[in-house]
């Protein structure tokens, strides 16, 4: 059994709420997940790096959690440390004429607000993408033929040990679902972007086409992690799927929704277990059917 004192020792000293053997599927759009060994909520960004730092020098795994939106967690949970930025990191601010920088813990849904209310365009894509921009960043995220890197300017973030640093947008090696964070261990604190001038009533209604298309398409009315797959070359995932004949398959409380098959969604009491063994099962049957292989765009992160 690790020694989580010390790392709950510094949380303390820097006026971090937390608790022990914390259930993870209240803290994940999937509803899903067992016990985090210690779930730490930082009020500032000196009691991030403290804690991410301590869990370093220690080799305790450390986990940074957004809003859980893309994030499958193991049904026995997570050994180590969970830190959740939504409490030091929910600061947006307007930078002169054209720039908005926002801490990692925002949701996508008020950058995209903020940028509407100040007639800029450019971060349409984001509203109703369920999860922060740290997350964004990390995935450079995207939808309906926008994502992050058409936008972002910037991104302050913590080194393993706590270092505070700067880069630019043309270093974090964007693709598709894909950023430098994802392979170098640090953590975004916060991210620029700039936008373009644009008229208010036609960004509002680009903004209100796109969470229309999203409730009219996509299974909003369970829970899930959004696409499950990353889109395949030359095709696309749901539609594979689809002819695969796997609408309405179902392993235990995970069903491929019969409203949209790029989603797996939990209609009730699902496991990491059912979601898993859905997920091979789509997996084998594409594969089997079209030879394509499926990627999984959900993080699946615990104990195994």
């Amino acid at each position: 059994m690790t020694d989580y004192s010390n790392i709950i020792s510094i949380a303390e000293s820097f006026g971090c709420n937390y608790t022990e053997n914390e259930s993870m599927s209240e803290h994940t759009t999937f509803r899903i997940g067992g016990p985090a060994d210690l779930f730490v909520v930082p009020t500032t960004v000196e009691g991030l790096a403290a804690v991410v730092s301590a869990c370093n020098k220690e080799g305790v795994y450390c986990f940074i959690l957004g809003n859980g939106s893309n994030v499958l967690v193991s049904d026995k949970g997570i050994r180590g440390v969970v830190v959740s930025t939504a409490a030091c990191l929910n600061n947006i601010e307007l930078i002169g004429a054209y720039e908005i920088k926002c801490g990692a813990g925002v949701k996508l849904s008020r950058l995209s607000d903020l940028a509407c209310e100040n007639s800029l365009t450019g971060a349409e894509f984001a509203w109703g993408i369920p999860g922060t921009v740290g997350g964004a960043v990390y995935m450079n995220a995207g939808a309906y033929d926008g994502e992050m890197k058409d936008i972002l300017v910037s991104c302050e973030y913590l080194t393993p040990d706590g270092e505070l640093r700067t880069m630019l947008a043309d270093e974090m090696d964007l693709s598709y679902r894909h950023s430098a964070f994802s392979e170098n261990g640090c953590v975004i604190v916060s991210a620029t972007v700039r936008l373009k001038a644009g008229d208010k009533g036609e960004i509002r209604a680009k903004m209100d086409d796109f969470m229309c298309r999203r409730k009219s398409k996509q299974p909003l009315e369970f829970p899930s992690a959004g696409s499950t797959f990353k889109r395949p070359v030359g095709g696309f995932a749901a539609a594979l799927i689809d002819e695969c004949g796997l609408k309405g398959c179902s392993v235990g409380g995970a069903q491929v929704s019969e409203k949209h098959a790029g989603f797996v969604i939990n209609k009730g009491g699902a496991t990491c277990f059912d979601v898993m063994r859905l997920v091979e099962h789509i997996k084998k049957e594409v594969f089997l059917n079209k030879s394509i292989k499926l990627e999984c765009e959900i993080r699946v992160i615990g104990e195994k």
